[in-house]
C-alpha cells in the first residue's frame, strides 16, 4: 500500500452559480493536481461538502473523476457516517472497481464508546472489498477515536491499512507512530502538522491546501518523508501563512477562495456553509501574490 505514501488531496466539489456541480471545473482541478505531482486523490470527503451532496451527485462526481483520472493516480472514496448499516448498504451498492481504498470517518453525533467505534469498523471491514483508511476527526465528530482503538483495529483487520488522523494533537500522532504495526500508515489530516508528522515517521497527508499548491506542498512532504528537514521547512515557512488563512473561517470556503483566485474553480458553497468573507478573500489574494501565484 505504498500508493498512499506522500500527498493525497481532499478534493473540493466545484459548484456553478446555481449550485449544480461544475464538472468542467472538476476536470480542471483533477488535471491540475495530476500534472503537479500529487500521489492520490480523495473523493467526497468533508472538503468535498459530502454532507450536502446527494447520493446521485456523489455517484456522478465519482464516475467523472474516475473517467478524467483514467487510472493515472490511486483514488480514495469517502464512505462513512454514524449509521453502520447505511454504510454497509452503500458499500454493497457502489461500484468500487476503480477505487483503491475507502476513507471512513469515525461515527459522529452519536458519541459511541470506544468499543462501539471498534465494532462499527469491524463490521465495515468485513463488508469492504477494498482497503479502508480510518478517519479520526474529533473536532467534527465530538468523539476522539483513541490511539489504542486505532491500533487494535490495525492489528485485527488486514484491510484496515491506515488512519487519517486529524485531531491536531501531536502527542496522539506520536503515540500512533510509536505503536502502529509495521505496514500501517499514519496519515496527517492537519495541513499545519503534516510536515512534522512526516519527519516523525508518518506516511504523509490528505491535504486541503495541497490541491491549490500541489507542486510545492507535495515536494515539502516528500522532503519530510526523506528526513530532509532543511529543505522541507524552507517550503513550510513559505506555505504556513496560506494554510492558516484557509481554515480561518470554514472549510472548504477558504480553499475555494484560493482556487477561485488561481482560476481553477468558483468559490460557491452550499448552505449552511457560506463563502469566505470579502476581507478573507482579499487577504488570500495578497498572500497568493506574495507566493507568486497570481
Amino acid at each position: 500500500m505504498t500508493k498512499f505514501v506522500g500527498t493525497g488531496v481532499a478534493l473540493i466539489t466545484p459548484f456553478n452559480k446555481d449550485l449544480s456541480v461544475d464538472f468542467d471545473a472538476l476536470s480542471k482541478l483533477v488535471e491540475y493536481n495530476i500534472a503537479n505531482g500529487i500521489e492520490y486523490l480523495v473523493i467526497s470527503g468533508t472538503t468535498g461538502e459530502s454532507a450536502t451532496i446527494t447520493r446521485e451527485e456523489k455517484e456522478a462526481i465519482t464516475s467523472h473523476i474516475v473517467k478524467v483520472n483514467n487510472g493515472r493516480l490511486p483514488l480514495v472514496l469517502g464512505i462513512g457516517g454514524n449509521n453502520t448499516q447505511a454504510i454497509i448498504d452503500e458499500i454493497n451498492t457502489t461500484d468500487l472497481s476503480s477505487i483503491d481504498a475507502i476513507l471512513s470517518v469515525s461515527p459522529y453525533y452519536s458519541k459511541p464508546t470506544q468499543q462501539g467505534i471498534y465494532m462499527h469498523f469491524q463490521t465495515i471491514s468485513k463488508a469492504s472489498p477494498v482497503p479502508i483508511i480510518l478517519y479520526n476527526v474529533p473536532g467534527r465528530t465530538s468523539k476522539n477515536m483513541l490511539p489504542e482503538t486505532i491500533i487494535r483495529l490495525a492489528n485485527d483487520f488486514e484491510n484496515i491499512i491506515a488512519v487519517k488522523e486529524a485531531g491536531n494533537n501531536v502527542a496522539q500522532y506520536l503515540e500512533l507512530i510509536r505503536n502502529k504495526p509495521k505496514d500501517f500508515h499514519i496519515i496527517s489530516g492537519d495541513d499545519d502538522l503534516a510536515l512534522a508528522i512526516a519527519l516523525a515517521g508518518g506516511s504523509g497527508v490528505i491535504s486541503v491546501i495541497g490541491q491549490a499548491l500541489p507542486r510545492e506542498f507535495s515536494d515539502m512532504i516528500r522532503y519530510g518523508i526523506a528526513k530532509d528537514a532543511d529543505a522541507s521547512y524552507k517550503i513550510y515557512f513559505e506555505l504556513i501563512g496560506i494554510i492558516n488563512l484557509i481554515f480561518s473561517e470554514n472549510n472548504p470556503a477558504g480553499i475555494k477562495a484560493v482556487l477561485q483566485t488561481i482560476n481553477i474553480s468558483k468559490s460557491y458553497v452550499r448552505l449552511p456553509l457560506v463563502e469566505a468573507s470579502e476581507d478573507l478573500k482579499k487577504t488570500i489574494a495578497n498572500e497568493l501574490k506574495r507566493l507568486g501565484k497570481r
